[in-house]
């Protein structure tokens, strides 16, 4: 079967439906109106170039697979291209004030077009109902200079009754930064979309260099701050001064067929990282970054316990990760909470860990992450598939703090995090090196249940010793198999493991602990 995930004025993405993880089980080629395209081979792909308000018959054929569809472009407006405002697109010219007039002038569900060119410019500001459109071969870059950013307060205090109104926030609390190349604030219906380039030119800034030098955060390559309705499809991210796409107390953003890339030694360059979002879908995106490929957050203890806004009904799926610290990760700040989240369908390949799981005490007790489900992933050279740790020591001031550290039953409070059900299943993972599974969970709050079943884990034949969790006191480990603590309930059902060193099974301090299938 064939799906329609987005059709927009001038592109749409589209999903076949079958097991396969990101690629297609055959390479097929595609034709639209019976005129040949592209060959394809992954499940999720893209058409651009298309007229507004007009009729399609998509149809894709390989040696086994026959589909066709019917779909139709959404209206617009108008559309207008970005030069005729003034922007030059060579690449030397500051294009700023032509592109940011040119937003500021477009209608209602208009659609501003960069045609092929490298247009450099400082931080942009969308507005509600426009379309980006970077066509192939268009490059919008961020300028070099810091100084030139602006610098947007993380709160100001409304004149009418005192309240705290939100404009920014890193790392889980709100806090001045520098403004983001793509910024919209309080805006719904936004579409970036093309096969063209948003390039951060993280490399060429002290965003790189000197992070640790300055006090407002680092800017983001687009920062979406309580937006609703927003689409990014079909782009080339690349290069950010920090994190690449930072959705803030958002609700129902969809991020499509994207590619995302940073050198593997840029600094957080984290690709997405939805904030207290509602309803995010990230489908068809392909990852390579110097940080996490997806980390799902809602905020430190404080902004957990004022606003908690938990990070609630998102959907990973047929997402290829080919380097970073962790292809899907959950925290560390988590302070409201992660729910309702499904990760499917998935390739990770040359991450340091595969699913991961991180938070610490003094989380707070609205850390409550529930209702996970990981399924259908493959796995090729990632270190240690499975982490979850509750002993995550960065970020914090009191990172290496007793409180942090401490394995003795400490009292359960307004600042002890909660960790609920988590299921693992039909994972195929080759060539790992660290650990099979390495879950860490507090004496004093354990986690509910953990669920690993129809997994198979092969270790490399010249794994490495490395950390399977970041906490203090870290031992280093090899060839590890299942290593769980503090986990109430435990079910590991047909779990094959290729390689291990020692036992394959390590549980302390559980409720109870179900195995079948499994050789121990």
């Amino acid at each position: 079967m064939l799906n329609v995930l987005y059709a927009g004025s001038t592109s749409a993405c589209f999903e076949l439906q079958n097991e396969n993880p990101y690629y297609a089980p055959e390479a097929f080629t595609i034709y639209l109106n019976d005129e040949k395209q592209r060959a394809c081979d992954a499940n999720v792909f893209s058409l651009f170039s298309l007229t507004p308000d007009t009729d399609y018959v998509l149809r894709v054929e390989g040696a086994a697979l026959h589909e066709t569809l019917r779909f139709r472009t959404a209206k617009e407006s108008c559309a207008i291209d970005v030069r005729d405002f003034g922007a030059t697109g060579d690449g030397v010219t500051d294009d700023t004030d032509a592109i940011q007039t040119a937003i500021g002038c477009l209608p209602a569900y208009g659609r501003l077009y960069f045609p092929a060119g490298c247009y450099l410019s400082r931080p942009l500001m969308l507005k509600s109902h426009i379309t980006l459109e970077l066509a192939e071969g268009a490059t919008l870059l961020g300028c070099p200079d810091r100084t030139r950013y602006n610098v947007i307060p993380g709160t100001v205090r409304d004149l009418n009754g005192g309240a705290d109104v939100h404009f920014g926030g890193f790392e889980g609390n709100a806090m001045p930064l520098y403004q983001s190349l793509l910024t919209a604030q309080y805006a719904e219906d936004i579409a970036i979309v093309g096969r063209g380039k948003v390039d951060g030119n993280g490399q060429n800034t002290d965003f790189w260099t000197a992070f640790r030098t300055f006090a407002p955060a680092r800017a983001r390559l687009m920062f979406f701050n309580r937006c609703k309705n927003v689409v990014v499809h079909g782009v080339h991210a690349c290069n950010s001064p920090s994190w690449q796409i930072h959705p803030y107390y958002s609700e129902q953003v969809a991020l499509y067929d994207l590619l995302i890339s940073a050198p593997k030694n840029s600094p957080n360059t984290d690709a997405i990282d939805p904030e207290s979002c509602d309803g995010v879908d990230i489908i068809g995106c392909r990852f390579t970054v110097g940080d996490d490929c997806i980390a799902i957050k809602s905020g430190k203890i404080e902004l957990g316990s004022t606003l908690n806004r938990p990070a609630d009904h998102h959907t990973i799926r047929n997402c290829l990760m080919e380097f970073g610290h962790g292809a899907v990760v959950l925290g560390s700040e988590i302070g409201a909470g992660v729910r309702n989240l499904s990760v499917t369908q998935c390739y990770f390949r040359g991450t340091d860990r595969g699913l991961r799981i991180k938070s610490r005490r003094g989380r707070g007790k609205n850390c409550i992450i529930d209702n996970v489900s990981f399924d259908n992933i493959r796995m090729d050279g990632v270190l240690t598939p499975i982490a979850i740790n509750l002993w995550y020591n960065c970020c914090d001031p009191d990172r290496e703090s007793e409180y942090v550290w401490s394995r003795e039953k400490l009292p359960v409070d307004e600042r002890t995090p909660h960790m609920g059900r988590f299921h693992f299943k039909n994972l195929d993972c080759t060539g790992a090196e660290v650990a099979a599974c390495y879950i860490d969970g507090l004496p004093e709050a354990p986690i509910d249940a953990v669920t690993l079943e129809n997994i198979r884990v092969s270790f490399a034949a010249d794994a490495k010793p490395g950390v399977p969790i970041m906490e203090n006191f870290a031992k280093k480990r090899c060839r590890l198999g299942l290593y769980l603590d503090n986990v109430r309930r435990i079910r590991v059902d047909n779990v094959q493991l290729d390689g291990v060193d020692g036992e394959k099974l390590i549980a302390n301090h559980y409720d109870s602990i179900e195995t079948t299938n499994f050789e121990d």
